[in-house]
Formats: structure tokens, sequence, C-alpha cells
């Protein structure tokens, strides 16, 4: 096995780089946590025990994946820089317990869960471009993991983490709420990495909830999330009119309007409210009254 880098150095991890001839892609948001204590910190949150499975996304170097090899992680990692899956190789390539997935995670996850199943854990350093799209598909497959510890966007960790009435609530807010319990790891500053990024990360844990999906309707909660909050400007009555008529159940002799509003009466909801208003009981509720016609 090829020795590890000093992943603490910047200086030596550039000077491996370029005698690789690999440089760093920034549409990949290539950015290194060269700090030992924070890696070891986030790590820690996974709450790893013997044999724990676990999903990586974007290894990078390694830095990460070493210390999640050496507790005994199963590990699947996802990467899609050519350059850094030759290195990993070379690093890991003698460890019975790694596994390593070249391309882009967004196409090849379905692929690693038919060929490894559901991990129990999920890891990584996501980049803004797909920090909310990777969650937020798992959850809307019914994908979900014992725990999830992931470093992300300052402002994306806000939306994680939102409560209603705030700039930041959106139904990705709602979604990661309903499926995880969330709370907040740690802040980690521009120079905790290298290259230093222009922004905030904010290290997140998510919990699965035990009760889930504590909804008659998976299905329905979701496409009656989606639809209140497509239109942010639009009371919920408008909206969820909108959406029983595209769905074309609206009870016959009856108009979506009058329909909505007595679906909303029924929930206990004020037909003049926004969906940025709407707490997680709330939208639970309507979607088993519609769930019940």
């Amino acid at each position: 096995m090829t020795a590890l880098p000093d992943y603490d150095s910047p200086l030596l991890l550039k000077t491996l780089l370029e005698k690789r001839g690999f440089g760093m892609q920034k549409k990949f948001g290539q950015n290194f946590l060269v700090n030992r204590a924070q890696r070891e910190k986030l790590v820690d949150a996974l709450d790893l025990s013997d044999a724990s499975t676990v999903w990586e996304i974007g290894p990078g170097l390694g830095s990460m994946t070493s210390i999640l090899l050496d507790r005994n992680a199963e590990l699947v990692a996802f990467e899609i820089d050519r350059g850094f899956c030759e290195i990993l190789r070379e690093l890991f390539e003698d460890k019975n317990n790694f596994t390593l997935i070249e391309g882009d995670v967004l196409k090849n996850w379905t692929k690693a869960m038919d060929l490894k199943g559901i991990p129990s854990r999920l890891f990584g350093n996501l980049p803004y471009n797909i920090a909310a799209a990777i969650i937020g598909d798992m959850i809307s497959a019914g994908i979900r993991f014992d725990m999830i510890v992931i470093t992300v966007q300052k402002e994306v960790a806000l939306r994680i983490a939102a409560k209603p009435g705030t700039e930041d609530y959106s139904s990705f807010s709602v979604l990661c709420q309903w499926a995880y319990n969330v709370s907040t790891i740690m802040d980690l500053a521009g120079g905790s990495f290298w290259p230093r990024p222009n922004v905030t990360s904010r290290a997140v844990k998510m919990a699965k909830k035990a009760d889930w999906p504590m909804c008659k309707s998976p299905a329905i909660f979701m496409q009656i999330l989606r639809a209140l909050f497509s239109s942010r400007r639009k009371t919920v009555k408008n909206n969820l009119a909108a959406w029983l008529t595209q769905a074309s159940i609206v009870s016959e002799n009856e108009t979506a309007d009058t329909e909505a509003a007595r679906i909303l009466s029924e929930a206990g909801i004020d037909p003049g409210a926004r969906a940025e208003t709407l707490s997680l009981k709330e939208f639970l509720a309507l979607s088993d009254v519609v769930a019940r016609k």
C-alpha cells in the first residue's frame, strides 16, 4: 500500500497533486479538511459500531476514508474525479472493507444499493450543487439511514434545520425533518479547508426518526408538500385547489376551491396561510385528510 499523505499539510497535498498532474476541479466542490481533530470529530458523530456499513460521498484523497477504515467500517466510497480514484485505489486497495464506485453519486447510488444494500450510515462533504438533490432524492425514494453526518455550505444546513415562518424554511426543510431529527455538530470556517473556500461550512447530524412516516400515505404527503410550496406567494388554499384539479381528485358536484376549503378546515389549517408558515405536523394532518378521500 502507498503511504498515506499528510492530510494536514496543504503544501504537501498540493505537491502530491502537482506530481500527478492533477488539478483541483471547482465544479466538483473539491476542498480538503486539513484539521485532524475536526475530521475525528465528524467521524465520532457517526456513532460507529463494529462493521457499520457506511457510504462516503466525495472521499477526495482519503483523509476521512482512512479514519473510517481504521474504525472497521464496511465502506463504499463514491468519487467522481478519476485522478482521485487512482490515488484512492493505491492507498486502500488492500483493504477488504473498502469499495470504490467511480462516477457521479447521483447516477450511481441506486446501483450501489442494489449491489450492497442500504448502509446504516451516510457521510461526506457535499458540494452545494448536489447536497439537496442527494438527500431529497433518497428520502423521496423511502431510503433512510440510521445516521447521516454531512458537511455542507452553511446556507444548505440552515435550510435543512429551518423552522416554520423563517426565511430558510422550504419543502426541503420539511422533507428532512419528516425523516430525521436534525442537529448541528459544528461550523467550519474557510481556513479549515484547502483550498480555502469563500463560504462557511456546517456539519449536520441527521438521526433517523423511529416513528416514520407518521402519515397514511407518504406519496400523498410528498405531493402536497411540493404543491403547497410551488407558488410561495399564493395561499395554501389556492395551491391546494390547483393540485386537486391537476390530480383530478375533486369530488363530484364540488369545485376545487370549495374542496380545498373543506379539506383545510378538517385539517385545522387557515386557508389564508402560506406554506412557509405550516409545521410538519400540519402538513402530515393535511395529507391524512386527503388520503381519506
